[in-house]
C-alpha cells in the first residue's frame, strides 16, 4: 500500500466514531469509586496526572458504551449517560480544586495588580492606602524568598510601585517553585498576593466619589462667593471661564451629567478658544460633533492637528448642517492642507453650502485658490455664491486676486459690486472711502 494510501486509512479511522464497548452503568461507576478514592488520597501533581487519565479514559468509555435508554413513559427514570456524565464533571471539579496553587496563579495576580495600580484613578486620600498594599505585598515576598523587594523613600507615583510589584514577580520567577515541593511557600505568596488585592480594593478611587464630591475634591467650587445664578456649578463655570481655566471647564464637562451644563461648557470651550481643549474637542470632532468642530475652528493654527479629521466632513452632502461648520473650522484654522479638498466643492450642487466654500478658502488665503474662485465669480448662477468668491479674492489680497474683483466695478449684483468696489479702493483705483470687508 502506498504511503498516500496509508494516510487515507489513518484518516479514515480517526473519523470512525469509538467501537461499542462491554461497559456497563455498574462498571462504569465502580471506575468512578477508584478515581474518588484515589483523589482523595492524592497528594502529589502526579497523583492527579493520574486520576485526570483515568477519567479521561473512562468519558470516552462511556461514549462508547451501549447504554440503556430510560423508559419513555416513565418520567422519573434517570439517564444513566446523564447521571455518569454529571459524576464525572462532579470529579473533575474536584480535581481542578486539589490542583495547585501554582506560582504562575501569584504571577497572574501580581499582573492584575499592576494593571489596577497603574490604570486606576486614585484619590488624594486613596493613594497612600495603595502604597501601603504595595509596601506590604514588597515586604511579604522579600521575607518569604529572602530576596531586596521594597519599596523605597523615594518612590513616589503609580510607576514607581508598578516598577516594585515586577521586582516582586522577577523574584518569585527566580525562585523556580515546585508546586510539590514547594507548596507551602507558594501558599504564602497566594496569601500575601491576596492581602495585596484587597488593599487595593479598600483602597479609595477616584470613581467611589459623588460627583459632587469630585468637583469639591477638585477645587471646582473654591471660586465661588456670593454667587447669583443657579445651579451654583454654573457660576463656578462662568468664573472659571473668565480666567481662561481649561482644565475646569473640561473637569465640569465630564463630571456634570446634565445635558444643560454641558451645554454651557461646550459654548464656553468655543469662547475660550483655547487649544488646552484641543485633545477632547478632537475626539469629539472625530464623532461628528458640530460644537466641537466649531471649537476647534476658534483655536486657529493650535487646531492644525484636526484638518486630517475635518476634511473627512468636507464631501458630507447628506448633511449640510455639518459641511457648514466644518468648512467655517478649516478656514479658521488655516492650513493650506485643505485647500483643495474644500475648491473641488466650489462646484457641488447645494446654494446655501458653497458660499461657506469660498469663504473658506478666502480664510485660508492660498493663492492656488484665485483661478477656481476666478472661474465661480465668472460663471456661478447665484449671486449670493459669486459674492462670497469675490469676498474671498479679496482675502487671498494679492494684486492678481484684487484685479479679478475689481473688474466687476458695473455689475447688476448689489453684493458683487461691493466687493469689487472693495478691491478697487485696494488697488488704489476706486473709492478709498469704500467699507471695511466683513466676514
Amino acid at each position: 500500500m502506498s504511503d498516500g494510501d496509508d494516510d487515507t486509512a489513518a484518516d479514515s479511522e480517526a473519523e470512525t466514531p469509538a467501537e461499542s464497548t462491554d461497559a456497563t452503568p455498574e462498571t462504569l461507576n465502580e471506575r468512578l469509586d477508584s478515581v474518588e478514592s484515589a483523589l482523595e488520597a492524592a497528594e502529589t501533581e502526579a497523583d492527579l496526572d493520574d486520576a485526570e487519565a483515568d477519567l479521561e479514559e473512562i468519558e470516552a468509555d462511556i461514549e462508547g458504551a451501549d447504554l440503556p435508554e430510560p423508559e419513555e413513559d416513565d418520567e422519573d427514570a434517570e439517564d444513566p449517560g446523564e447521571a455518569l456524565e454529571s459524576r464525572i464533571g462532579d470529579l473533575r471539579d474536584d480535581l481542578d480544586a486539589q490542583r495547585g496553587p501554582y506560582a504562575s496563579d501569584v504571577l497572574d495576580d501580581i499582573d492584575a495588580a499592576q494593571s489596577t495600580v497603574t490604570d486606576t484613578r486614585w484619590t488624594d486620600a486613596g493613594f497612600p492606602a495603595v502604597v501601603d498594599a504595595v509596601s506590604a505585598f514588597a515586604d511579604a515576598v522579600s521575607e518569604t524568598l529572602d530576596a531586596d523587594v521594597a519599596v523605597g523613600e523615594d518612590d513616589e507615583g503609580a510607576d514607581a510601585l508598578d516598577a516594585v510589584l515586577s521586582d516582586a514577580a522577577t523574584a518569585i520567577e527566580d525562585a523556580d517553585l515546585d508546586a510539590d515541593d514547594d507548596a507551602e511557600t507558594i501558599e504564602t505568596l497566594v496569601a500575601a498576593t491576596d492581602d495585596l488585592q484587597a488593599g487595593l480594593d479598600d483602597a479609595e478611587e477616584w470613581d467611589d466619589l459623588e460627583t459632587n464630591e469630585q468637583l469639591m475634591a477638585e477645587g471646582f467650587y473654591d471660586v465661588l462667593g456670593h454667587y447669583k445664578d443657579y445651579p451654583p456649578e454654573l457660576s463656578a463655570l462662568k468664573e472659571w471661564e473668565k480666567r481662561g481655566r481649561v482644565d475646569m471647564v473640561l473637569l465640569a464637562k465630564d463630571s456634570l451629567q446634565s445635558d444643560f451644563m454641558e451645554e454651557h461648557c461646550m459654548d464656553a470651550l468655543v469662547r475660550m478658544a483655547n487649544a488646552d481643549a484641543f485633545e477632547e474637542m478632537h475626539g469629539l470632532a472625530e464623532r461628528r460633533d458640530k460644537k466641537a468642530i466649531k471649537a476647534l475652528g476658534r483655536m486657529g493654527a493650535g487646531a492644525e492637528g484636526a484638518v486630517e479629521t475635518l476634511v473627512e466632513y468636507v464631501d458630507a452632502d447628506s448633511d449640510p448642517g455639518l459641511q457648514k461648520v466644518t468648512l467655517r473650522a478649516l478656514g479658521e484654522i488655516g492650513s493650506t492642507d485643505a485647500t483643495q479638498a474644500i475648491a473641488d466643492k466650489l462646484e457641488m450642487d447645494n446654494d446655501n453650502v458653497r458660499p461657506y466654500v469660498a469663504r473658506a478658502l478666502g480664510l485660508i488665503g492660498d493663492t492656488r485658490a484665485i483661478d477656481p474662485l476666478a472661474d465661480t465669480l465668472a460663471e456661478d448662477d447665484s449671486d449670493t455664491v459669486r459674492a462670497a468668491a469675490a469676498w474671498a479674492l479679496r482675502q487671498i489680497g494679492t494684486e492678481s486676486a484684487l484685479e479679478t474683483v475689481a473688474e466687476y466695478t458695473d455689475e447688476r449684483s448689489y453684493l458683487v459690486q461691493h466687493e469689487a468696489d472693495l478691491a478697487a479702493a485696494a488697488l488704489g483705483d476706486g473709492d478709498t472711502d469704500a467699507e471695511a470687508p466683513t466676514a
